[in-house]
């Protein structure tokens, strides 16, 4: 019988590519081991960008099989008890049958060697075990978020307050630069979220896996990675073994080359920074969900224009109720609708803003990219640690608060976007300011030589004899072993 390791993402297009690119990186190094299969649920959470990604890679890659299940639907509707994140759980639930039909016909064909599983994914954990398969979670976010939820239990008993009302109150976590509890990662900040309850539940079976996989790489996060190894982030248990095989990223987000799909745009875009000065050009992208409301959209432009520097702005159609959505698709924007009028005309040459998208990886790692206003996603990170480009940490959601902290006051890579009220929005004035320290200043070139020693030690992570070679090396033989 082969032997297989089988992967279970949750929906949306985010969950599913970091999922595929473990996928890839195993068989990159150990295809003569290992098949890959993942498995893909189907129904409420579809869209056309996810299931075109999965046609890409079915033809590109047809060492990665997939393996959908039947269509389940739940309702959508969120309610100030049941967010999204709540809902998208309960979808993971429902699906628990399908989890244990497909282990059931895999094990017909092939040795399940492991299933890796999303955090969204816990409750397939006792599926799995009724077959005796060792499950592992992928954490792909950074040591620091993984080392404050294998903490969460701990603190949870501490206190009977929701962290959104402990405005002044710092958390503390081994390994960690104290963190506002307001900072939290966002579905655990509502005791009364169903979600908070979903993540305490994750994040006490953290321990009951057989272990977990990282996405980042030892020298990024030494503090936390020893707290981790110390045991003391889960007190009242041991902590499974954790394998730090970052930085994994993807070099197309669409799945359709590195061009953005040969979009005309897109490419332009890449030509017009092959055409600008070293290091001239501050890009602006807030990740595949990051929306603003039309007026913060104005004042970013403002802001822009007043700097005075090259920039490449990616747009997004702006939010009409203030929430994000992390499971739909938008429609582009209107520019000429949305920016200040004539902006455009008066910044041409200059600066290019595009709708949407941008294929990120391509423009990190251009020349004249010489500084990166980010909100924080843990992909986002390390596309621009590899690429050796320093930060503005603007987070707007998820545990990306939590990212900016470990940015600015441990990685010294980022330096903070300052809010002007409590609602987190940026004037004009403070875009200006930090596009400008950013770019100009002494602080400015000391995160760049920062992030320029970062990058080497990225790559070193990955060498022949890198720490993060070593890790999957590792991984591999624990799955051969049993």
């Amino acid at each position: 019988m082969k032997e297989s390791v089988v992967l279970y993402p949750a929906p949306g297009m985010g969950h599913v590519i970091s999922m595929v690119e473990l996928g890839k990186l195993i068989l990159r190094h150990h295809n003569h081991q290992f098949s890959i299969t993942i498995l893909i649920t189907t129904g409420s959470f579809d869209t056309t960008a996810t299931t075109s990604y999965i046609n890409h890679i079915s033809r590109t890659n047809p060492s990665i099989t997939f393996h959908h299940f039947p269509s389940i639907s739940v309702s959508l509707d969120a309610s100030p008890n049941r967010s999204r994140m709540a809902i998208a759980f309960e979808f993971t639930r429902l699906n628990d049958p399908n989890v244990r039909h497909a282990l059931q016909a895999i094990s017909e064909t092939s040795t399940i060697r492991a299933l890796v599983i999303d955090f969204f994914c816990t409750s397939a954990l006792h599926v799995a075990s009724d077959f005796n398969i060792p499950t592992y979670y992928f954490f792909t976010s950074g040591a620091a978020v993984l080392a404050a939820f294998l903490y969460f239990p701990t603190i949870h008993n501490q206190t009977t307050k929701s962290f959104k009302d402990l405005t002044t109150t710092h958390l503390h976590f081994p390994g960690l630069t104290p963190i506002r509890a307001s900072d939290m990662p966002h579905p655990i900040l509502d005791r009364g979220d169903q979600a908070y309850h979903d993540m305490l539940y994750f994040a006490s079976h953290l321990p009951k896996s057989k272990g977990i996989i990282v996405n980042t790489f030892d020298s990024l996060e030494p503090k936390v990675l020893q707290a981790i190894a110390e045991g003391i982030c889960i007190p009242d248990a041991p902590t499974p073994p954790v394998y730090y095989i970052g930085p994994l990223i993807a070099n197309d987000r669409t799945g359709e080359g590195g061009d953005g799909g040969g979009s005309p745009g897109l490419s332009n875009c890449l030509s017009w920074l092959d055409a600008q000065p070293s290091r001239s050009v501050v890009f602006l992208c807030f990740g595949s969900w990051g929306t603003f409301s039309a007026a913060q959209v104005k004042e970013i432009a403002i802001g822009l224009e007043k700097s005075g520097h090259r920039f490449l702005w990616v747009v997004r159609n702006p939010s009409t109720d203030g929430n994000i959505d992390l499971f739909s698709a938008a429609e582009d924007p209107d520019l000429d609708a949305l920016l200040p009028e004539g902006f455009l005309d008066r910044t041409q040459g200059r600066g290019l803003v595009i709708k949407s998208w941008a294929p990120q990886v391509a423009v990190l790692s251009r020349e004249s990219v010489g500084g990166f206003v980010t909100h924080c996603g843990w992909n986002s990170v390390l596309e621009a640690v590899c690429a050796g480009v320093p930060m503005v940490a603007w987070p707007l959601y998820a545990e990306q608060h939590m990212n900016k902290a470990i940015l600015v006051e441990d990685m010294k890579l980022a330096m903070p976007m300052e809010h002007s009220n409590d609602n987190g929005f940026v004037s004009s004035t403070e875009v200006n300011n930090r596009v400008r320290e950013l770019m100009d200043s002494e602080e400015g070139r000391a995160l760049r030589r920062r992030s320029q020693e970062m990058k080497e030690s990225a790559i070193a992570a990955w060498s022949e004899f890198g720490s993060s070679m070593a890790a999957l090396t590792e991984l591999a033989q624990s799955w051969k072993r049993g």
